[in-house]
């Protein structure tokens, strides 16, 4: 390989992890930490001690990260695929402490997609508030990072496939008998999603979970901030 291609290369990537490694530390670690802070927040409220206990009731990111979820799994799909897919690590929630476990795990579920919507707001607006002359290019960009980010973790994580938090819905309108069979699915809830994210783009150059969050972020994102597509 020509010297100079091959340093050209090395510097290319180095120039990729750092930016990586800003966005993450910047962006994508505070999206995570409020998401999973207010799901142990929210069981808190409703009375259950567990994700307390476990320590998970904080800001602090360290307690919410996974190693191979959260740093490296995505870190190498970005670099080798373009796209990226990961998670933090679970909050540890027992339905059995709150009054009703099926409406308790609901909005304790919930919590997270909610806060992540109230986050993007606040960076969109802010960004529709100050507009691009009051602020500096490189903030407005940020903001926008930061509010998108957070919009794909809110629309994500409204899939109604195990263990997502939108299938948190589904056993609110299901009977005893048919709950049961629903819990026995959830096992396979990690497959499908692996499926939709993988299997289908890579065997057909179909990518469902992809149009999915560009029909619902950008156009969302847009209209917050008062911009246009």
């Amino acid at each position: 390989m020509d010297p100079v291609r091959f340093i050209g290369l090395g510097s290319g990537l180095v120039g990729f992890l750092l930016k990586y490694i800003l966005q993450f530390v910047l962006i994508i670690l505070p999206a995570l930490t409020l998401h999973e802070m207010a799901h142990a927040y929210a069981a808190y409220l409703l009375g259950d001690m567990t994700a307390k206990d476990a320590g998970r009731l904080t800001l602090n990111p360290l307690r919410h990260i996974d190693p191979v979820g959260t740093v490296l799994l995505p870190m190498i799909m970005l670099a080798m695929a373009g796209f990226s897919f990961g998670w933090a690590k679970a909050v540890p929630v027992n339905p059995s402490n709150f009054k009703n476990e099926r409406v308790g795990f609901f909005l304790t579920s919930a919590a997270g997609p909610a806060t992540n919507m109230v986050f993007a707001v606040v960076a969109a607006f802010a960004v529709r508030l100050f507009g691009p002359v009051a602020l500096p290019l490189s903030i407005r960009d940020w903001l926008l990072l930061f509010a998108r980010v957070n919009l794909v973790l809110m629309f994500f994580n409204l899939l109604p496939i195990p263990p997502l938090d939108g299938s948190r819905v589904i056993p609110l309108f299901l009977p005893d008998k048919a709950l049961r069979r629903y819990h026995q699915v959830e096992q396979y809830g990690f497959g499908i999603l692996m499926v939709l994210l993988v299997g289908i783009p890579f065997l057909f150059d179909i990518d469902p979970v992809g149009a999915y969050l560009k029909a619902t972020v950008a156009p969302l994102l847009y209209a917050l901030a008062g911009m246009r597509p």
